[in-house]
């Protein structure tokens, strides 16, 4: 049974109804807008993410998106699915393991590994894929919302 609960209108977990295992995630499509409006917002305009000519001659061979717009896809998960609205980022380690370019689809999961209900945290373990290709692996320690 989904113990899935609506808050304000909005859909996500209280600390009590998660389990070790739970997953949830995200999917997007990067695309050119996607990056220059990521320049945009964060300043970071490498040119191996904004200029074809410089990127063709980095190892990548060619314009690849910030690795940061991709785990900002984890956020997304956290807040809006698995646990959901409410919930406080408290701490993230990632590993960038390979290249994300235009038209990828990248998909961030998150999985609870671990519950310390007394401080109200769960820690999950978290992943982005293109295909079968983690791109970002990690872990990531969050304070949910409780009923009590």
């Amino acid at each position: 049974m989904d113990k899935m609960t609506k808050r304000d209108g909005l859909e996500g977990y209280f600390l009590e109804d998660l389990e070790v295992g739970m997953e949830g995630s995200y999917a997007k499509t990067v695309t050119e807008t996607d990056i220059i409006l990521y320049a945009g917002v964060s300043g970071d305009c490498n040119p191996v993410h904004l200029n074809d000519e410089f990127a063709k001659t980095t190892m990548f061979e060619g314009r690849i998106a910030h690795g940061m717009l991709s785990a900002g896809f984890i956020s997304t998960v956290l807040g809006t699915r698995l646990p959901g609205p409410g919930t406080i980022y408290l701490s993230q380690n990632l590993q960038f393991r390979a290249p994300v370019r235009i038209g990828d689809t990248v998909t961030a999961t998150v999985k609870v590994r671990e519950i310390i209900a007394a401080k109200k945290r769960i820690v999950l373990e978290t992943t982005c894929t293109v295909g079968d290709r983690v791109v970002i692996s990690g872990e990531a320690t969050v304070m949910v919302p409780s009923r009590g």
